[in-house]
Parts: C-alpha cells; structure tokens; sequence
C-alpha cells in the first residue's frame, strides 16, 4: 500500500484538495485547544487545517510522498506539523498524549484496522474526543472514492465494537456530496461520529 500512497501523491496537484474535510471542519471549531494526532494523514490538508486553528499537530502517514505534500502545505499557510513517516504497526507515542485523534477516510482491512483503532485509542488522554468520517458499506455502490473492497468500508456497528471506550455524542450513516480534490468527487456514503473516551 505504501507504494500505491507514494504514486497517488507524487502528483503536483493535491489528490484530496487543500482545503480540510467538512465535516471535520465543523467540529474542530467547537473543541478546546490541544495535542491532536493525525493518523494515515496523507497530503495534510486537515492537520495544516488544526495548526491554523492553533491545535499542536502531530501525523504520520507510510508515505514520504504525503510528507513532502503536506510539509509544502504547511510552509504556504505559514504552519508547523510534527509529521513522521510511519507504518501503523510501527508507529509510537507516549500514552494517553493526545487531546484528540481525527481519522478522516483512514481505511484499512477489517482485521488490522480493530487492532489500529485499539493502538489510537492508549494513545488518547481520557475524555479526549475523537473525530472520524469513513465510507460506509453503501459506498461500495457508488463511484466517488474510496475502496472498492467492501471488507475496507465501515458500518455503525463495526465502530461500536471498534472503539468500545468511546462515547459516542453523534453517530450516524448519511449521503453526502464529495468536492475534495480528483479522488472525492460526488454522491457518497459515510459513517461518522464524535465522541469522547471514557474518564479512568
């Protein structure tokens, strides 16, 4: 997969846009100030979002392709990003570190992706939120992006079992309509919710 993130993004043009995601956007602008981590951040269009908004940013992603995109980004909006190139298997922060965690379109197989969302979540302090957007199962009948195995696309009750600390203050399954870059473009299906891990 690393090399298949290398060559999407080796690109001159942003393959999900500049701007961040909407739906994280909206949610971001209500939340207190803090360490919020990135995961499978790809180009960087929503950690440059945070640090334009003051959060201090943290992100990895397996590609250094997505490195150098975001980097480029943050230096035009005149921000900093605390970006390593990682693997999820290989990547490691203190725990409980962050304030918050944002997962938009980080998609992975079944299996991998419920150790994942476990790993995250040590790293998250209590009451921390979480702010996630990813296809939903629907998705697989649509042409707007994402993957186009079905095992890689999430449902509501997935996430309940996936994230079993969270609490969850919206949780929902809506069609939408993607304007993010070449590879988000149209009619699509998501789950997404916000949430906060559970006080110790």
């Amino acid at each position: 997969m690393k090399d298949f993130w290398n060559e999407r993004y080796a690109n001159e043009d942003y393959a999900y846009g500049i701007e961040p995601n909407v739906f994280f956007k909206t949610q971001l602008e209500v939340l207190p100030k803090g360490k919020i981590l990135f995961p499978a951040e790809g180009e960087g269009r929503n950690a440059v979002y945070a640090a334009q908004n003051d959060f201090e940013v943290y992100a990895f992603d397996s590609s250094k392709e997505g490195k150098i995109k975001a980097e480029k980004l943050a230096k035009h909006k005149n921000v900093s990003l605390k970006y390593s190139i990682s693997s999820i298997e290989d990547i490691d922060y203190p725990q409980g570190f962050f304030d918050g965690i944002v997962l938009i379109f980080a998609h992975f197989p079944a299996k991998p992706r419920k150790e994942f969302h476990k790993k995250m979540l040590t790293y998250l302090k209590p009451n921390g939120f979480v702010i996630f957007e990813a296809f939903s199962k629907e998705q697989i009948n649509n042409t707007s992006g994402g993957p186009s195995n079905i095992e890689m696309l999430i449902s509501e009750e997935e996430i309940k079992t996936e994230f079993p600390e969270i609490n969850f203050t919206m949780l929902e399954t809506v069609e939408v309509f993607l304007d993010e870059g070449p590879f988000h473009q149209g009619k699509a299906s998501v789950v997404r919710f916000i949430g906060t891990k559970n006080m110790l």
